[in-house]
């Protein structure tokens, strides 16, 4: 398939430092289900689905542009999404900062033509642990206290379940 005519499956998300997916991981042990490989475990800010490859300059553009600064995030139990089967860590209270970079995000893709054809107008910020799962039976999880501080853009490979970063970004502290 040539580059033109190539259309990845991408969404921009919050990619975790290794101590962060380490504690992720503790909490994956305790929960039914397959779990999540640690190397794919992220915060989605905005699923874009299958775009063409032209629309990738324009989508790495966004990803440096969006006013972002490194967030504290507070994971302090597990859910579980029924339809989906679904378990994922959960923040009891989602920082300001993190909704204002997903607006912003949201934003500037309508901005561009490029708003998510699928997207859901509530956004539940959560790191999925594991699928085919049931509800969490414990809820006593230690907090993982997460610094938050790389914005990606990754595309999602259908053929082998990976992920692959095609854009990364510090989110670097105001000055």
């Amino acid at each position: 398939m040539s580059p033109d005519t190539h259309a990845p499956r991408l969404f921009y998300a919050l990619w975790p430092d290794a101590a962060t997916r380490a504690a992720l991981a503790a909490w994956q042990a305790r929960l039914e289900g397959k779990p999540v490989r640690a190397d794919k475990l992220h915060l989605t800010l905005a699923f874009l689905g299958q775009r063409p490859a032209s629309d990738l300059p324009a989508l790495q553009t966004l990803l440096a542009q969006l006013p972002a600064h490194p967030m504290p995030l507070l994971f302090d139990h597990a859910s579980h999404f029924t339809k989906l089967a679904l378990a994922w860590a959960a923040l009891a209270q989602p920082s300001p900062a993190l909704l204002d970079l997903r607006a912003a995000c949201m934003h500037g893709l309508a901005e561009q033509g490029l708003a998510p054809r699928f997207e859901h107008d509530r956004f539940t910020p959560h790191v999925t642990l594991a699928r085919q799962a049931p509800p969490p039976a414990n809820q006593d999880f230690a907090p993982i206290a997460w610094q938050a501080d790389e914005l990606v853009l990754v595309e999602s490979l259908k053929s082998s379940g990976d992920y692959r970063i095609v854009a990364s970004r510090k989110l670097t502290s105001a000055v």
